[in-house]
């Protein structure tokens, strides 16, 4: 049976649940990931979805936007089933204390499969991580973690429908803030991380000259307010500047790749960012293109490089989201995946070899 999907948009938990267990029934689920709006109460999304496929480990979190195979959805619940078949062996850790060491999660991983973390074989194994989205702290422990194992932790920041009031993580029937669910995976078939964002370079360096770590927050660019250096690179008043973070974010180039830094408000002279940006750190002034177009080549590798794909998780940024939607290009998006098995969320943030924003993380499977 190998991998299936479910969505609904039932209004109340009882109803949603109730169909997506119907439209996965007769499937011996070993793990299930789900994706719930942020309409449906945490606490009781989180135990009815770990009732309804007991046996299997169950995951999730809120979100600010779902997808399913073919569509974009709001206001729904989605998920994905996999069998024995697919996903040799699973075990997910709550980790509730964002701001001390995860070490005890990660020796909760080794006891379970039997190796030290960090001689685990990043092609036999993969992680999921999904963290409260309002919490900050999501480099803090992508750093950590990755001072412990080589194995790649892909995911993104849990949403509540733009209302940034309070996110979500859930497992073992529970919800949890301020908090990460990390979920270490043994696939039985082929895996492959994506990553793909949609910019190109203007060729304007903007050094972070003072900052503000813990706020998030750069307070100089190149020696200059922050908010005056970015407006005057892309030659309008600072007054105009907020208008153009969507399509003019700052990205960390590294080996021509950018790593997207999102402006979200300007707050005086400075600038607040949607992630960490750190003094000494040279961003470059980046332009918005094709995201469909981008999206279906990133898509078209990966089915190359695994022989076709049988599944898909995809973490797109809420920013991503906004701009599809000004585009009136939803539909189009979702229709990129209406081949392949597919669920995923608008987040606050993706995960994959760092905290990034404006991306798309997604873990396939052949």
């Amino acid at each position: 049976m190998g991998i299936r999907i479910a969505s609904s948009t039932k209004g109340t938990v009882e109803e949603a649940v109730h169909e997506i267990r119907g439209q996965l029934e007769g499937l011996d689920a070993t793990m299930v990931a789900y994706f719930a709006s942020s309409v449906h109460p945490p606490g009781s999304i989180s135990m009815a979805m770990e009732d309804a496929f007991a046996g299997a480990t169950v995951f999730g979190c809120s979100t600010a936007g779902e997808i399913v195979s073919g569509r974009m959805l709001t206001g729904s619940v989605v998920a994905m089933a996999f069998d024995k078949g697919t996903i040799r062996d699973v075990k997910v850790e709550v980790l509730q204390d964002l701001e001390h060491d995860s070490f005890e999660t990660f020796k909760a991983f080794e006891r379970h499969f039997g190796e030290k973390m960090s001689r685990m074989n990043p092609e036999k194994y993969v992680g999921i991580m999904l963290i409260d989205g309002l919490s900050r702290k999501e480099e803090l422990l992508i750093d950590r973690m990755g001072d412990l194992t080589n194995v790649h932790f892909i995911g993104g920041s849990a949403g509540d429908d733009l209302k940034f009031a309070a996110t979500s993580v859930y497992a073992n029937g529970g919800s949890y803030r301020n908090a990460a669910v990390l979920a270490l995976i043994e696939p039985a078939v082929p895996f492959a991380c994506i990553k793909t964002q949609s910019f190109r370079s203007l060729g304007k360096t903007l050094m972070v000259t003072r900052a503000n770590e813990a706020t998030r927050e750069v307070l100089e660019f190149n020696g200059r307010p922050a908010a005056a250096a970015y407006a005057d690179a892309l030659g309008v008043p600072v007054s105009e500047a907020p208008k153009r973070f969507m399509h003019n974010p700052v990205g960390l180039v590294i080996d021509g790749e950018p790593y997207v830094r999102s402006p979200q408000q300007i707050n005086g002279t400075a600038m607040v960012f949607y992630c960490s940006v750190t003094k000494g750190m040279e961003l470059t002034l980046l332009e918005s293109t094709d995201i469909i177009a981008d999206t279906a080549q990133a898509l078209g590798r990966a089915r190359n490089d695994l022989g076709g794909l049988s599944g898909l998780i995809n973490f797109n940024c809420i920013l991503r989201t906004m701009e599809l939607d000004s585009r009136h290009q939803c539909a189009t998006y979702g229709s990129l995946f209406a081949e392949v098995p597919t669920i995923g969320f608008s987040t606050y943030g993706e995960q994959f070899i760092g905290h990034i924003n404006q991306t798309a993380t997604m873990l396939a499977f052949r």
